[in-house]
Order: C-alpha cells, then structure tokens, then sequence
C-alpha cells in the first residue's frame, strides 16, 4: 500500500514554482539580466560556459531581444468589457564578453541598456549571434541643449578633435 502512495504521489506531484529557477533550462539563449560590473553601455558580459554553448567568441556581436505582454482591461461603470493583450518587442545590438564572475544563466549588462530594453534586473532576454553587422559610414554627434548651456566657442574643437584625431580613417 505504501508502494501506491509513493507511485501516485511521484506521478501527481506539484511542481515547486519558488525553485523553478534553479532548475535547467530548455533554451540556452534565454539568459537573467544582472548588474554590470563596467558602466559600457555598448557591451554586455556572459559566463564563459554559456558564450560557448551559444557559440559566441569575445568580442562578438550580439543582438538582445525582449518579448513581453501588456494586457488592457476596458471597464465602463465598474464592467469589464474586454481584455486586450498588446506585445511589445524590443531589441539592440550589444558586444558580448566573457566575464568569469558572471553566474552561467545570467547575462550582465548596464542600466543604459536595460532602459533601452524595457527590462528590470531578473527580467529573461534572449541571445542571438548577429553576423552581417556592417560599419557605420558616417557619424553625426550633437549635443544636448542642456549639456551645452553657458559655453562658448568653438566647440569642435575644444572638445571632440582630440577625441577623434588618433582613430584611424576619421575625416575631420
């Protein structure tokens, strides 16, 4: 009798939901966001293990996408009338590096980035290689109105030649 109770109990056992984050996952690319360690907001850093599984080298990059619902309620005098569900995706193009302090299932990157994700720290985003990224051909940097406020002159010169002038094929 006590062989039934255990076989009944395996086949109809609730799944704990508090630990299902601990348990494997079946996508390798879908990673937990974490806090970045630098403050680049143009790359994002991985356990070793898993830009291996995903066959991604140092310096790779990388396109991050985010999926998530948003549901609408229509309510009228207290009614619900209906429940829409609008999906939103974002996605950007990030560098990935290895980092062997970063926990394998988990993805760190900045709060530039996660701002331009939409995402929270322990929000889930997937990982994809993105090969056919091609150079940019020409860069426009302007400044904001109100960084800029109360300085005069040419600002050209006082502050970005020197930052450009030791790249290799920059016109200026």
């Amino acid at each position: 009798m006590s062989d039934q109770a255990e076989s009944s109990g395996s086949k109809g056992a609730k799944k704990d939901f508090s630990t299902a984050i601990l348990e494997r996952k079946k996508s390798p690319n879908r990673l937990i966001v974490d806090e970045a360690v630098n403050d680049d907001n143009s790359v994002v850093a991985m356990h070793p293990d898993t830009m291996e599984k995903l066959q991604l080298f140092r310096g790779d990059t990388i396109l991050i996408k985010v999926n998530f619902s948003i549901f609408f309620r229509d309510v009228v005098e207290d009614v619900l009338l209906s429940l829409k569900c609008c999906k939103k995706r974002k996605d950007t193009v990030c560098i990935a590096l290895a980092d062997e302090e970063c926990e394998e299932p988990k993805i760190r990157m900045n709060k530039v980035v996660r701002s331009n994700l939409r995402v929270r720290l322990g929000d889930i985003v997937s990982v994809h290689q993105c090969a056919d990224v091609k150079y940019g051909k020409r860069v426009h940097i302007l400044p904001l109105d109100d960084t800029i406020e109360g300085l005069t002159g040419d600002l050209f010169d006082a502050y970005l030649k020197r930052k450009f002038a030791n790249l290799p094929s920059v016109r200026l």
